[in-house]
């Protein structure tokens, strides 16, 4: 990905700015980093700030980290699986550049193991096929490992993007920390809590009753990075792949619509490493279907390569474990298994020949849960998660702007007597205790049974004792007689 879009990605030029620096480049020549400085676009420090948290393209086979061997069988997979068959085809499966790919096309047809057909306007379009011998050893690489995706990028270079991409990294303030929470009841007091806890990029215990924001408010915290982290798409570890970048969890730039066409005739190449994706912090949650499996290394038998674990996919960024204390691994057993990552910073992973490896853990470990941190985890667990964050209920006064803002966006007039009368209701007549939830449960009710009936949603009595009556359910004890449970 070239230097001028993830410029304009991280906001710090615009296209217009690219353009006028792609037009001084033609008159008078340079790189486009350079011309950018020149046209007023970026300052020369920031310019070397940015380039300088971003893994350059390798220009050497040497630089890349691996061997000759591996990435000739790795192309020569490539060219046994198809359709690539060109130097422009390899360079873009293998993400390297295409001066990279020629020396290891010649190299494999100085060894017999491809020919060239000729074809195409240029070198980079000469058609290759394999020879009986590449296709003999293109099988045999495939039997040690199925992986055909871009080069890995060696284990230390990627350990070393772990600790240079951290969340500690990040600037964030009041404001920033403010503006995340845009659209919701936060209180000034939470803000400076959650504010320290994010920037000092250690584990959160948010916990309080069900139904008041825990898991709104941590997936807000993903709305204050600002900055662009590089992902690689594999590593390799002890001569085996590990795959790290998910398109399900992580969010890349968008490099198609960062340029237009004729900005991108233009640019000079001057290249992040592609072996790296550019993309926006983590942010994964995941809830009742975690297991102790998904916190390591995944073996892919029929492929013989692995899947980075969940953690280390979130590197970098957050993971968010909601519902903590309801999933299917025990809250001990998870603990058990984080003591040492949250602690000492790097965790260990064991491939199947039963070699282990370190790498940092990079990791904002977010714990949400409606159930008493006392009951869940043992003082020495707990002195481990420095940020304890208790969200509770809402108040009366808070409660009442939630209902307001949400019958708004629902389209249904009303003012504050009605809602002192919901609310009334609610607590007195009902025994509940006000939650955040609660707003858009009942006014989701009333509007479902006004379309059911027919009419334009309002604050009918019938239709607010109905949203009542299924915010509720009774329950019989058999000492006192019927009483009635939340949601």
């Amino acid at each position: 990905m070239r230097i001028g879009e993830l410029l304009e990605a991280a906001g710090l030029v615009s296209e217009a700015d690219i353009a006028r620096a792609i037009d001084r480049q033609h008159a008078e020549g340079g790189r486009l980093g350079p011309n950018l400085v020149a046209v007023g676009a970026i300052s020369a420090e920031e310019l070397a700030r940015f380039c300088d948290a971003m893994p350059l393209e390798p220009v050497t086979l040497a630089e890349t980290g691996l061997t000759e061997p591996f990435l000739i069988d790795l192309m020569l997979k490539l060219l046994f699986i198809g359709p690539a068959e060109t130097p422009d085809d390899l360079a873009m499966r293998m993400q390297l550049s295409p001066k990279l790919i020629t020396e290891l096309l010649e190299a494999a047809r100085r060894g017999q193991l491809v020919v060239a057909l000729g074809g195409g306007s240029g070198a980079l379009q000469m058609r290759y096929e394999l020879t009986e011998a590449g296709k003999t050893r293109a099988r045999e690489a495939m039997a040690r490992s199925a992986y055909t995706g871009p080069a890995p990028v060696p284990l230390e270079l990627h350990c070393h993007w772990l600790e240079r991409q951290k969340v500690t990294n990040e600037t964030i303030d009041v404001a920033s920390m403010r503006h995340a929470f845009d659209g919701l009841e936060v209180t000034d007091a939470l803000v400076d809590k959650l504010g320290p806890a994010v920037t000092s990029g250690r584990a959160v215990l948010m916990y309080g009753p069900p139904g008041n924001g825990k898991t709104s408010v941590a997936q807000r915290l993903n709305r204050v990075f600002r900055q662009i982290i590089y992902i690689p798409h594999a590593v390799l570890v002890e001569g085996q792949v590990m795959t790290v970048f998910d398109p399900d969890v992580h969010t890349p730039i968008g490099q198609q619509t960062l340029l237009r066409p004729r900005l991108f005739a233009s640019l000079h190449r001057e290249e992040a490493d592609g072996r790296f994706v550019p993309c926006r912090r983590p942010f994964i949650v995941t809830g009742g279907e975690l297991t102790m499996e998904m916190l390591d290394l995944r073996h892919e038998a029929g492929g013989n390569f692995y899947v980075a674990p969940l953690h280390m996919k979130a590197a970098g960024g957050c993971l968010l474990i909601d519902d903590f204390g309801r999933h299917m691994v025990s809250p001990t057993a998870l603990l058990n298994r984080w003591i040492v990552p949250l602690e000492n910073r790097v965790d260990y992973l064991k491939l199947a020949t039963g070699k282990s490896f370190r790498v940092p853990f990079q990791t904002v470990v977010i714990f949400s849960t409606n159930l008493a941190p006392a009951d869940l985890m043992d003082p020495a667990f707990l002195r481990r998660i420095p940020y304890k964050l208790e969200i509770g209920a809402p108040s009366s006064a808070v409660w009442r702007r939630i209902f307001m803002a949400v019958a708004a966006d629902c389209g249904i007039a009303t003012d504050d007597g009605a809602v002192a009368a919901i609310e009334h209701q609610l607590t007195s007549v009902h025994g509940l205790e006000l939650a955040a939830y609660q707003p858009r449960f009942i006014l989701d009710q009333i509007v479902a049974a006004s379309r059911f009936r027919g009419q334009m949603p309002a604050l009918a009595d019938d239709l607010v004792a109905l949203a009542l009556d299924n915010l509720v359910v009774a329950r019989r004890n058999p000492e006192d007689g019927p009483t009635l449970a939340n949601m």
